[in-house]
């Protein structure tokens, strides 16, 4: 590695916030085929490999964030906001925002195609670049580099996952285990007509569980149903009401 693709590569290393033991992991995971195929006599690798490695790190750790951050969503939407950032188009995205289009090696024919900037490749590559952060520092690296990166995308991406119905889900939980339907009780409603905010409490029997605003009478109970399901699984709930 001559010492202007070192530099190269160190700026790199900066701006994913990652000091690298050994650079010669982030230069190969930055080598499209195509620049490997024109440079055979090097013995140089592709990227595929680590590409290979660093989807299923990156999997891996999203959905350990997703389930860690929301622990009332369901499978199915916690399947989606995964999607939503792990896809190629996501990902192609988060490695233009760190400009890693620029610190590619591609073959002639791909750069006339305008390769550092194809989604594809943008996407393998960022892809290769978690499992080099992950060979050079563990886990720990690369989920924190994973958390710098990636952590308000998972939490847009749920927020944009279909709505969850927490109210069907709390009131199919609470009939399950104790045999009643639980209750909405609007408490108050405030500021102007065009712009009131309501608050809602969720009553079990004669309990009030929890509490839940929103700009809507339907987003305060949904709401209020989410904090309830996040009691039924902390298991504050064990018991019938009274």
């Amino acid at each position: 590695m001559d010492a202007v693709r070192r530099q190269e590569l160190e700026e790199l290393a900066r701006r994913l916030g990652h000091e690298f033991t050994d650079l010669s992991l982030l230069d190969t995971a930055l080598h499209h085929s195509s620049y490997v195929h024109e440079h055979v006599k090097e013995s140089l690798a592709s990227n595929e490999r680590l590409e290979f490695l660093g989807d299923a790190v990156l999997e891996l750790v999203v959905t350990e964030l997703l389930y860690d951050l929301f622990p009332a969503a369901s499978e199915g939407q916690l399947s989606k906001a995964r999607s939503g950032v792990v896809n190629e188009g996501r990902l192609a995205a988060t490695a233009r925002s760190l400009g890693l289009g620029r610190y590619l090696r591609l073959g002639r024919g791909e750069e006339k195609q305008g390769g550092r900037d194809k989604t594809s490749i943008l996407a393998d590559a960022l892809e290769a670049v978690v499992a080099a952060v992950y060979l050079d520092g563990g886990l720990e690296a690369a989920r924190g580099f994973l958390h710098r990166l990636l952590g308000r995308e998972a939490a847009r991406a749920l927020r944009r996952a279909p709505r969850q119905d927490y109210k069907t889900r709390l009131q199919e939980r609470v009939q399950e285990k104790l045999h009643i339907t639980p209750r909405y009780q609007l408490l108050h409603s405030e500021g102007p007509d065009h712009d009131k905010t309501f608050t809602v409490a969720l009553v079990i029997g004669e309990q009030e569980v929890s509490q839940g605003r929103g700009k809507s009478k339907k987003e305060a109970e949904q709401e209020a149903a989410r904090v309830g399901l996040e009691k039924l699984a902390a298991g504050e709930l064990l018991g019938d009401p009274a």
